[in-house]
């Protein structure tokens, strides 16, 4: 079930009570039954395996390591594309697979180099990658969310390696106005599988008609996007029946995802995995939540555990 703060909810969200109740009954069914057949009175019904799993069963080492299973390659694409500033493409070599496609897009005033470390990471889990550059590095977060659509497209539809790309399961993320430029296109394009903005920066705060799976990671100092101003809003604004997450990093500023981190990757492959892969193996690393405070690696966690999708 969601983990609601003691601080009143946001402004302007609108909920459901009905809502509210249906989602945490069915959660509580779930966990029972859950429960039930860990402890043996209930044996729980076997899940079939998804269509969409690639690699083998992981682990907790597999999913922090800096490089997974595939292989991994890149592919350059020039700014005189249209509707964003073009980027790099990292994607699995040697598979005869499909794969689901994330496009990420920088903050303000950054360039797409800021957001590499994620690319052969994120890639070599089984993902095409394509961290962008935008038209200009002042673009504001809607318009960073277009580019980011833009690029989706193109991702899918015109690059070299698009017979890799599976065009109906794709994501985007984003780092603080691209992070807010990730919940614009969310809110835009509901077919997309999963949404993780980074330090999010944008002024509008009500994101209630967000429809696609939504991890909003924050930082515990971010002086900058301000959690109270900004993560933590967006999170509060979202329907009660989406799954969501908030993962707050403990003591991180607002450039924690500008360099190779641990704990965001972690937690953003399992997302990217569950949703966009629909691969349930990866539940283990988002349900039970983490703990959070003195020594963890969060300051707050926030969930809609376990997941019904």
């Amino acid at each position: 079930m969601r983990n609601y703060p003691l601080a009143p909810e946001t402004d302007g969200a609108r909920r459901s009570p009905r809502s509210r109740v249906s989602r945490i009954a069915a959660r509580a069914a779930l966990t029972l039954t859950l429960v039930a057949g860990v402890t043996g009175g209930v044996v729980a019904p076997a899940q079939a395996a998804s269509p969409y799993e690639r690699g083998p069963a992981p682990t907790e080492s597999s999913v922090t390591a800096t490089r997974g299973y595939f292989d991994t390659d890149t592919e350059s694409v020039s700014s005189w594309v249209s509707g964003f500033g073009g980027g790099t493409i990292f994607y699995p070599s040697d598979s005869n697979q499909t794969f689901g496609g994330v496009v990420i897009a920088p903050g303000y005033t950054a360039s797409s180099s800021t957001m590499e470390w994620m690319g052969h990471r994120i890639a070599s889990q089984g993902f095409v990658v394509f961290t962008i550059d935008t038209n200009t590095r002042y673009d504001q977060p809607d318009s960073r969310g277009r580019q980011l659509e833009a690029a989706l497209d193109y991702l899918a539809d015109d690059s070299d390696v698009s017979d890799l790309v599976d065009g109906d399961r794709m994501a985007v993320m984003g780092h603080s106005m691209g992070g807010g430029g990730t919940l614009a296109a969310a809110e835009d394009r509901p077919e997309l599988r999963a949404a993780i903005p980074l330090t999010p920066w944008h002024t509008q705060k009500n994101w209630d008609d967000v429809q696609v799976p939504t991890m909003i990671i924050g930082a515990e100092n971010d002086s900058v996007a301000s959690v109270r101003s900004h993560s933590i809003p967006f999170y509060e604004s979202l329907d009660d029946n989406l799954e969501s997450a908030y993962v707050e990093l403990e003591g991180a500023s607002h450039f924690a995802p500008n360099m190779s981190n641990t704990a965001i990757a972690k937690y953003s492959i399992s997302w990217l995995k569950r949703f966009v892969d629909e691969d349930e193996r990866y539940e283990q690393f988002l349900c039970p939540p983490p703990s959070t405070g003195l020594f963890s690696d969060f300051s707050d966690y926030r969930d809609t555990c376990p997941h019904l999708t």
